[in-house]
């Protein structure tokens, strides 16, 4: 019986091979195992946005507004999905012609070209289209923790639908995409420093600044109502990330193992330095206080993902404890700024933070530079300043867009509930329904 089985089984093993090899015959040729992990990736990925940051911030808010953060992320999920299929995905990643080096053209416009047997690199092109929609979506959604509990429900689609053309398709474009003026100025952005933490960090920021902090912020208490489901969407988030930082190498390979074993040293670096601040300064770690310095530890580490070691993994994350803490506690403390859900000194000081920290941990050993870390002819001086200018022309883009975006909003439909929609919760305002029927 044994024999009969050897020759069956010596086929399968064959097959799997040829599938799943992670050598293709040629440059252009489709790479099974490529393919396969991107395919992971791209689920991961939209599994931070759903269900992951949807309990994350959901857990954050307070019971009368939990179901409208569940229904923006999912709404964003949704539109951002439909926006990235007509004309975001060639905007941000097709030849622009003249203007190139700004924005692309509408070559790829409703996926135009992208057929079943079309390639990026060794993955297919649908696929890549479809884990870059993943990040176009988690980006506005991240924003939602800045004006949560007392925006518009059709201010913050139709916020987030002009945004995503606006800030997060130039600036994609621009980093990531060949010809683009900080990719070819040699910016290093593995996975979305700029193009999405700093984006969105930067645009809560001025989004809290413009519609205003929430009723009572400052006089009376809005503690999370429900840190279990915060709890459980950070652990989502964590695993999740895997595939964003992972997944950004775009295949199977050495350079995507050490992007996830960086990502995850520096979340429990950042986890552990929140926790540890606090322990030191009032007596007791806060669960909530752990899982933001997991998150922090997540985002700083995103842009140097696949450029840095394990050491400066760890580095970076204990730097993002330190650092995001105190920013959290500037923004909130000194400015009484009403970020509700701590976004920009999470999001928007990591996403700073690890650019820059990116120019200096870049790490030879990896196999991604020559010479001693950097591209021929490049030193630490000017990798530094190409990572400053970086996250000054992202920062200052998104401020301003953002801004004018708002006020346009703001003058068609307003961008707040009012004041007594705002005490009865969006809940029952935007949805009529309730998330806890006691």
């Amino acid at each position: 019986m044994i024999k009969h089985l050897k020759l069956p089984l010596i086929g399968i093993v064959l097959f799997l091979f040829a599938c799943f090899s992670g050598n293709a015959m040629a440059e252009d040729t489709l790479n099974g195992a490529d393919t396969a992990w991107i395919m992971i990736s791209t689920a991961l990925v939209l599994f931070m946005t759903l269900p992951g940051l949807a309990l994350f911030y959901g857990g954050l808010v307070r019971t009368k507004n939990v179901l409208s953060v569940l229904m923006q992320c999912f709404a964003i999920t949704s539109i951002m999905s439909i926006l990235w299929l007509v004309a975001g995905y060639s905007l941000a990643f097709s030849d622009g012609g003249s203007i190139n080096a700004f924005i692309g053209g509408f070559d790829k416009v409703l996926f135009a070209g992208v057929l079943e047997g079309s390639l990026s690199g060794t993955i297919p092109e649908g696929l890549f289209a479809l884990f870059q929609m993943t990040f176009a979506i988690i980006t506005p959604a991240l924003i939602v923790g800045a004006f949560a509990e007392r925006a518009r429900f059709s201010a913050m689609m139709i916020f987030s639908a002009i945004w995503l053309f606006v800030v997060y398709v130039p600036v994609t474009h621009w980093v990531w995409a060949e010809g683009g003026w900080l990719f070819e100025m040699g910016l290093l952005d593995f996975a979305g420093g700029t193009v999405v933490h700093i984006t969105a960090g930067v645009a809560a920021l001025v989004t809290a600044i413009v519609i205003g902090e929430r009723r009572g912020f400052g006089v009376h208490a809005m503690a999370p109502h429900n840190l279990t489901m915060t709890v459980i969407g950070a652990g989502m988030l964590w695993v999740g990330w895997f595939g964003f930082n992972g997944g950004s190498a775009l295949a199977a390979d050495g350079n995507a193992a050490m992007a996830m074993l960086v990502t995850h040293i520096s979340a429990a670096a950042g986890a552990g330095m929140w926790a540890t601040i606090e322990w030191l300064r009032h007596g007791k770690p806060s669960v909530l206080g752990i899982v933001t310095g997991m998150v922090a530890g997540l985002g700083t580490i995103t842009p140097a993902s696949g450029f840095v070691g394990p050491a400066g993994g760890l580095a970076i994350g204990l730097t993002a404890g330190v650092v995001c803490y105190t920013a959290t506690q500037f923004i909130k403390v000194t400015l009484k700024l009403d970020d509700s859900l701590d976004v920009f000194p999470v999001h928007g000081v990591g996403g700073i933070l690890g650019t820059f920290l990116a120019g200096i941990f870049a790490s030879a050993g990896l196999g991604v530079f020559s010479g001693q870390g950097y591209a021929e002819g490049v030193t630490m001086g000017s990798q530094l300043m190409v990572q400053l200018i970086g996250i000054g022309a992202t920062g200052l883009y998104t401020a301003v867009m953002t801004f004018i975006i708002l006020k346009i909003v703001a003058m068609f439909i307003g961008l707040r509930v009012e004041r007594d929609e705002e005490t009865e919760g969006l809940d029952i305002v935007s949805h009529d329904e309730r998330g806890y029927d006691f």
